[in-house]
């Protein structure tokens, strides 16, 4: 698209003595004007000077007296004729120009009409340029015309050209309608602007405009998507209180959302509460509800549910599992029924064996399958090369893009992408970039991937300069680097207490128009608190905000640990508040770093109360939840420590090095040399060893 809209965000509305209607073209309603006798040009005519300068001095003579008698259906076709034609006019704005010199009345008509057509006609970066013009010269576009450039720009994926555009028109004094925040709103989501989304739908509400189940939904599958879950109860809420009637989107929505938490119970909740309601469930709820099931190995459960798909007529499209001894059981049970999985459905169970390691198992079931007629697609052997290089197994991966290959199928850049990522996992960089060679010998350009994965190796081995150089190869290639390739050397800066290098980074990053975002700004907060820097660490949490970069719970969670750990305990708990009013909830890293505070200061009281707070909200409690309040409880009596250590034992944690030494060091500090001896054998025959530090007495 041109520069029309880039520029129009903040574009003067036309001057206080400039008499401007607000026109919207119809073929019905449209105000005739004659024209004026001493027209003003406002902008250089089109010259003419092809051989058919007559007919298109003759074609513009008639489209002017169809508009000043208000024959507009005709005047409409005209126009089109000549907007797509392209023919004497190359663009629909030298079209108007070269009107409105011999009359200008009717430029606020023609621009209107010509808006139409351009969005009618998909020509969506003429729309743009001429919206441009008619709001350089104070013309304010009819509401229909702005409608169906908002679709335009919808259709084109343009989202933060709509948020600028609805930012225009509600200046000019424009009122949007429903449809148009329904659409606005969308845009907002899709460029991930969760806040802005809810703004918008505070301001629908508040201009008394009633969002609709379409709007409600936008907004849930965004908060869903950031796994703000309370957020997107409340919003469930609110719209049940305005008596719209969920649809299965919306349910579905919440139930996905549920499930990727491991809330599975509400999720089924959720599904008697639509049979309730009569809304039918869709194959996306139970592949839902399935998913659900199988990642916390509720394998029982989820064959009930494939009994009850089948029942309902539904035949499971994939086993969306990250268990893949319960997805296998699905595919055996589906088997038994007659279910015959496609491509998609096969490559996401091949998929769940490889994320467990267990590639042989991956490739006996494509054998299986190939010999059952499924033809195996490019996805399948992707599948495996990145299952192989999970395993290490380098060679395996290369025989699979060799047989890829022998299939008829072409490597692509994802294939050589989780080599080159295996390499530089492995420190190998220098073999990652002869696969770089590789692809490019195979006619496969490397990606900003491919780059960002250099870059990530590089780093992770404090080779800065080859990092930059990356950089720079990337620009000379022409390929513009991202926020991630950028976030890449961010990152490996802040882990190698270069804080210094990694802002330099990010103000170029930022000088360059890459717009860093929260995660990048994260990596910055851990650094500076991981080695002490508080001071820079709010500074680069100030300028969030500035930027209006919303902080995630990760933002939050990296300045309570670093304030926990300089003794700042009060400064800490005071996020506790804001952490829930941005809709998050405190999770096991947090309570972990506020119960390791307080037990560094000896508080044994204040651990235990977040140790109830933690159980009462639901997180549970890991391995360095205990070692901290086993520490913090020493000396508060063995039964206490004991009593601990049993409640960890009984959730199925493992002690480690940390809370045998703590247990072993209270035993022995309360007398009970016995105990104490009896656990460090027990300490000794898992393999672990006892710190020097652990003084027997």
């Amino acid at each position: 698209m041109g520069g029309g809209l880039k520029l129009l965000s903040r574009l003067p509305l036309a001057s206080s003595n400039c008499s401007v209607s607000h026109l919207s073209f119809s073929f019905c309603s449209v105000s005739t004007q004659l024209c004026e006798s001493n027209p003003e040009p406002f902008s250089q005519p089109f010259i003419f000077n092809d051989d058919k300068a007559p007919y298109n001095h003759e074609q513009l003579h008639k489209l002017r007296l169809l508009l000043q008698q208000g024959r507009m259906e005709s005047a409409y076709r005209i126009v089109k004729f000549l907007v797509i034609s392209k023919s004497p006019f190359p663009s629909p704005c030298e079209l108007l120009s070269s009107l409105s010199v011999s009359c200008p009345s009717l430029k606020t008509t023609l621009s209107n009409m010509l808006l139409s057509i351009c969005c009618e006609s998909k020509l969506h970066g003429e729309a743009g340029d001429l919206y441009g013009l008619m709001r350089r010269d104070g013309i304010l576009p009819g509401f229909d015309s702005v409608r169906m450039l908002v679709e335009s720009l919808l259709e084109t994926k343009q989202f933060n050209m709509i948020l600028d555009l609805f930012t225009d028109i509600v200046e000019m004094g424009f009122r949007p309608d429903k449809f148009m925040y329904a659409k606005v709103i969308q845009a907002a989501v899709k460029v991930g602007d969760t806040k802005r989304a809810m703004e918008l739908l505070d301001s629908m509400k508040s201009r008394g405009v009633s969002p609709n189940v379409f709007v409600y939904n936008v907004v849930l599958g965004r908060l869903c998507k950031e796994k703000r879950i309370k957020d997107a109860e409340k919003v469930f809420d609110e719209m049940c209180r305005r008596r719209l009637w969920a649809n299965t989107v919306t349910y579905n929505t919440l139930i996905d959302g549920y499930c990727k938490l491991g809330e599975v119970n509400k999720a089924f909740n959720l599904r008697d509460r639509m049979k309730n309601e009569n809304v039918e469930p869709s194959v996306v709820t139970f592949n839902s509800l399935l998913s659900g099931l199988c990642k916390l190995g509720r394998t029982i459960e989820a064959r009930r549910l494939l009994e009850e798909m089948r029942e309902n007529g539904f035949l499971p499209d994939g086993f969306y599992s990250a268990n893949g001894q319960g997805a296998m059981d699905l595919y055996n049970m589906a088997s038994r029924e007659g279910v015959k999985l496609n491509n998609y459905t096969s490559n996401i169970l091949i998929n769940s064996l490889c994320k467990e390691g267990r590639v042989d198992k991956a490739e006996g079931l494509l054998t299986t399958l190939m010999e059952n007629g499924l033809v195996p697609d490019e996805v399948v052997f992707n599948t495996l090369v990145n299952g192989y290089c999970r395993i290490d197994d380098i060679n395996g991966a290369i025989a699979t893009i060799e047989r890829k290959e022998s299939h008829g199928l072409r490597p692509n850049f994802i294939s050589f992408n989780s080599l080159i990522d295996k390499c530089c996992g492995m420190h190998k960089v220098e073999e990652a970039e002869v696969w770089v060679r590789k692809m490019v010998e195979k006619g496969v350009r490397p990606g900003i991937e491919t780059y960002n994965i250099l870059i990530n190796g590089y780093g992770k081995l404090c080779n800065f300069d080859r990092c930059f150089q990356i950089l720079e190869e990337m620009e000379i290639s022409g390929m513009k680097p991202n926020v991630v390739s950028y976030g890449s050397l961010i990152n490996c800066l802040c882990k190698y207490e270069k804080s210094l290098e990694a802002e330099i980074v990010l103000r170029d990053m930022i000088g360059r128009g890459i717009t860093p975002n929260a995660l990048i700004y994260n990596m910055l907060i851990d650094g500076c608190c991981a080695f002490g820097k508080l001071e820079d660490a709010f500074r680069f949490f100030d300028e969030m905000f500035r930027m209006e970069i919303n902080p995630t719970l990760v933002t939050y969670n990296a300045l309570i640990n670093g304030l926990c750990r300089n003794g700042r305990l009060k400064e800490a708990e005071d996020f506790l508040p804001q952490i829930k009013s941005s809709g998050y909830s405190p999770d096991v890293i947090t309570y972990n770093s506020l119960i390791s505070g307080h037990s560094n200061a000896r508080n044994a009281k204040k651990c235990l109360e977040l140790y109830e707070a933690m159980k009462k909200s639901g997180v549970q409690a890991t391995t360095k939840t205990y070692h901290a309040l086993i520490r913090a409880c020493s000396k508060e009596g063995i039964t206490l420590v004991q009593t601990l250590f049993n409640e960890m034992l009984e959730k199925n944690l493992a002690p480690d090095r940390a809370v045998y030494n703590a247990m072993i060091s209270c035993y022995s500090e309360n007398g009970n040399v016995e105990k104490a001896l009896s656990l460090r054998d027990e300490m000794l025959k898992r393999g672990i060893h006892p710190d020097k530090t652990n003084i027997i007495a």
